[in-house]
């Protein structure tokens, strides 16, 4: 009985960082259901011109069914069942019982079968590899697991390519405020001096402008002629620019305990250079809580775009963001007869508190004194 527990001392005393990080995180079950569904949204927005059956962008696809409820695949009616899901075929009229809205008049005699692996529209999946295989589709007509919009466009599709367009806002923000932050944080807490009280100014300086007037005096300055491509790389550019200082902050502090450290002074005497220290010792002794703070900031910066979206200031049609799909939710209308459009808004909800969670069980796990306050 003293073997196992012998063999398990010395697995955890020769673990790696990483290897011990993953060991306290797995006993976390919020943060593992979590980190469940953070890789089932990834996935599906990686995936989403292949697992959509149309393309978000085209209005007007299927004319006669503007505005109109989820479609969900069923096995078996009053006609008995069948191995193929499938669905009735609908007719809308107007209804003056209903004040001229659609009622729906559902033929339970007429089925269309549900297809898989079916060609449609073209896309580029990862944005260059090319095809035209969609995940299902019908046999007659079109499929909207979700519902339509008022322009006939699936949600399904576009609630898909909204997470996609969501996640990529949020990694290239990212990115582009971890560089400023190492940069910036590095060299504030390496040199200390007169060079980190000049940075921290500037720091200070940035985290004191207000987010909402500063989007809003650039929205007004964007050229509308601009494409959704443009105003997308500007407002992710703007997102990262303004969201540096408080990861910086964290590097300085721990480069400003970590600098006069034995291993620090050996190598400045092997000549190596401060650029060389900061980037093979002084960085990589805390790599796991930087990876933290980027998963942590990860759904921040989510929600700025989806703010800036709602209110008009982001991004905008024909891109689909989480955030342009909002807009349509507050008019009085849809809260009353089209409830179908808050489906994007639980994508949304479950994508920021996934990364919420996850954040704090890797935030958990990389401190090693986690355990014995326990």
């Amino acid at each position: 009985m003293t073997v196992p527990s012998q063999t398990a001392k010395e697995a955890y005393f020769t673990a790696s960082q990483r290897q011990l990080i993953w060991a306290r995180f797995k006993k976390q079950r919020a943060a593992m259901v979590a980190a469940t569904v953070l890789v089932v949204l990834i996935l599906s927005g990686l995936f989403a011109p292949f697992l959509s059956p149309y393309d978000p962008t085209v209005a007007g696809r299927d004319k006669d069914y503007l505005n109109g409820a989820p479609q969900v695949p069923k096995f078996c009616d009053k006609n008995g069942c069948s191995l193929r899901p499938f669905l009735h075929t609908v007719t809308r009229e107007r209804s003056l019982a209903t004040n001229f809205r659609w009622v729906e008049k559902v033929n339970e005699d007429e089925r269309r079968y549900v297809q898989f692996f079916v060609q449609g529209d073209s896309y580029k999946l990862f944005g260059f590899i090319p095809g035209n295989i969609h995940l299902f589709g019908m046999d007659q007509g079109y499929v909207h697991l979700f519902g339509t919009d008022s322009a006939g466009k699936d949600i399904f599709s576009r609630t898909l390519h909204a997470v996609w367009t969501s996640l990529q806002v949020g990694t290239l923000g990212v990115l582009i405020s971890f560089v400023l932050a190492l940069a910036i944080g590095g060299i504030a807490g390496y040199y200390g001096g007169m060079i980190d009280s000049v940075i921290q100014m500037v720091t200070d300086a940035v985290r004191t402008i207000p987010s909402i007037p500063l989007f809003m005096a650039i929205a007004a300055f964007i050229p509308p002629e601009w494409s959704a491509e443009t105003r997308f790389f500007v407002i992710t550019l703007i997102l990262g620019l303004v969201g540096w200082p408080t990861l910086a902050r964290r590097v300085r502090t721990h480069l400003l305990t970590e600098r006069n450290q034995e291993y620090v002074l050996a190598a400045q005497l092997c000549g190596a250079s401060p650029s060389h220290i900061i980037r093979r010792h002084l960085l990589p002794s805390f790599t796991s809580y930087i990876i933290v703070d980027l998963v942590i900031s990860f759904p921040y910066v989510v929600l700025s775009e989806t703010a800036l979206s709602f209110i008009g200031l982001g991004l905008k049609d024909p891109v689909n963001s989480l955030g342009v799909m909002l807009q349509n939710v507050t008019k009085a209308d849809v809260l009353l007869n089209y409830q179908w459009y808050f489906i994007p808004v639980l994508f949304f909800i479950a994508l920021v508190m996934a990364f919420v969670f996850v954040g704090d069980g890797l935030r958990d796990a990389a401190d090693p004194y986690s355990e014995s306050r326990k």
